[in-house]
């Protein structure tokens, strides 16, 4: 990130790829033995940027410099970090594609397509009012300008004063536009298209108003674009970006109302309208992190009987996201907030005392884990840095993950259950590897008479895993397997079984294990090597 924090901050609840205002709880600093409690978990914003993400995404470099921009405070805190924003350009979607093809067109250019950029160049280029050019014929300017005559819409956009240039060009562009808008439904109410079109007209006038402003409010302009949508999705139930981007301008309308009741309201609309994104387009990562963050915020408000499942289905929501697309870094550092968050809460409360909760530790350890994934996949994040100074001493060093898995004598997957042990196995950048305890190892005798522990046949016989070797990390379910949440590591050289305590369990060993295999894909194994050894 571009700017520098003077004390270590863990993001833990929303920040957006554009700047961070909203106010977040802190937490004390935590020491190496005693993580102390936060009093809440902080905010999410989703972020202004691209409509998808890869590795090697270039455009959110700028977008991301923006989005975990962070305040210097006193304490350290933990705060989410959101992708995926409303469509910058402006335009219809073709559901059947569960992709975003947001455009706008011209009355009189056919199907060609103009995005936000172009009608901002054209803008520039013209003289006189600054009006922008067109050969729509006057007669259909003067429909337009008579469509918006009366409208509440159109009254909201035109009483919009932006203090610079460029916002003032943005923003005659953006009133031109919903002006064709306007016109289009008048002539076509079910015009679901430009319906949707229009209310991301208004979405975008809405990051052009200040905060403090009062005619109009960004509030206002919001709950207008947000019925735009509810026409839009009640015409066609399948636009998959109309559920998308009124989900966020949901979310926006929640956050200026604090821990209210009517922002519980509205974060419960956002999560129905982001779940429904996710069923018109299963395959969206965007959708299902910024479902996850909405869950978050709701959890900070809903009662506290109801907070953990709230919780645990944000936690659910994150890995899903993760396991489309292995190296979505912004979703991974949420995860780890949020299990941050859980951990704190499970320490100060006590659980729910039925037996089944993971203990604190367990879940700062599975914290520090994501978060230091999400580093090592974005080292230049100031965000991802400053978290992992707070977390790193979680990790069990000089490991990424150490725990038990039940595994067949090596070589015999095929093996009786009851040949199968329950062992310790130790993960790092490099490679997974069973750890034999020195009473489980065979002992020979040297040639002085004493015994002692034979590591050559030791090494034969226990489970290893190179991550360079890897194929595939996936659940598995066989009678060949024992009782439990079966593991299976295809590798080059044929597949590993491995048996989890539970399927929780399996949940920790599978993310580490891709998120290894996803760092070292990306060619940062060294940075994850320098997290866990140096």
């Amino acid at each position: 990130m571009a700017d520098t924090v003077e004390e270590p901050q863990l993001h833990n609840g929303k920040a957006s790829s554009e700047s961070q205002t909203d106010q977040h709880p802190t937490s004390e600093p935590l020491s190496d033995d005693n993580p102390k409690l936060t009093d809440s978990i902080p905010e999410m914003k989703p972020e202004e940027g691209q409509s998808e993400v890869t590795d090697g995404e270039t455009q959110s470099e700028v977008n991301d410099a923006k989005a975990e921009e962070v305040e210097p405070v006193a304490k350290p805190e933990l705060r989410h970090v959101d992708l995926s924003p409303k469509e910058k350009q402006i335009g219809s979607t073709e559901g059947d594609q569960g992709t975003s093809k947001a455009v706008m067109k011209k009355e009189d250019e056919g199907n060609r397509t103009f995005t936000m950029r172009e009608l901002l160049s054209e803008l520039k280029s013209d003289e006189g009012d600054g009006t922008p050019r067109s050969t729509v014929s006057p007669y259909s300017r003067e429909s337009a300008s008579q469509a918006a005559e009366n409208n509440p819409a159109m009254d909201l956009i035109n009483r919009i004063q932006v203090n610079d240039e460029e916002g003032r060009s943005r923003q005659r562009v953006l009133a031109f536009a919903a002006r064709k808008y306007a016109s289009a439904i008048e002539r076509n109410p079910d015009d679901h298209d430009a319906l949707y079109n229009w209310a991301l007209i208004l979405q975008e006038s809405a990051d052009n108003v200040s905060a403090d402003s009062v005619s109009p409010s960004k509030d206002d302009l919001l709950e207008e674009a947000c019925n735009k949508y509810d026409e839009a999705t009640r015409l066609c139930p399948t636009l998959y970006d109309a559920y998308y981007n009124w989900a966020i301008a949901i979310s926006d309308r929640a956050k200026m109302r604090g821990r209210t009741k009517e922002a519980e309201e509205l974060w419960e609309q956002a999560t129905n309208n982001y779940e429904k994104a996710v069923q018109l387009n299963w395959n969206s990562s965007q959708a299902l992190n910024n479902w996850g963050l909405a869950l978050q915020e709701l959890s900070q408000i809903v009662p506290a009987r109801e907070k953990e499942k709230v919780v645990r289905t944000a936690i659910s929501k994150f890995r899903a996201a993760i396991r489309l697309q292995f190296d979505f870094h912004r979703a991974i550092y949420n995860l780890g907030t949020v299990l941050y968050g859980l951990a704190e809460d499970t320490l100060r409360t006590g659980g729910s005392g039925n037996g089944k909760d993971i203990p604190p530790g367990e879940l700062y350890s599975q914290s520090a884990i994501y978060i230091a994934a999400a580093h090592s996949l974005k080292p230049s994040y100031s965000v991802y840095s400053s978290a992992l100074r707070l977390v790193r001493s979680m990790l069990p060093l000089p490991h990424l993950k150490v725990g038990y898995l039940t595994a067949p004598p090596v070589g015999n997957s095929l093996a009786p259950h009851s040949d199968w042990k329950r062992t310790e196995f130790e993960l790092n950048h490099e490679r997974l590897l069973q750890v034999l305890k020195p009473e489980a190892r065979e002992m020979g005798r040297n040639l002085s008479g004493k015994s002692e522990a034979m590591n050559t046949n030791v090494e034969k016989k226990t489970v290893k895993v190179n991550i360079t070797e890897i194929v595939s990390v996936t659940t598995c379910a066989d009678l060949t397997l024992p009782p439990g949440a079966g593991l299976c590591i295809d590798t080059v050289h044929g597949p590993v079984y491995l048996v989890a305590d539970s399927w929780e369990s399996l949940d920790g060993w599978l993310d580490a294990i891709r998120l290894v295999y996803t760092i070292y894909a990306r060619g940062k194994s060294d940075v994850l090597a320098g997290i866990i050894t140096a």
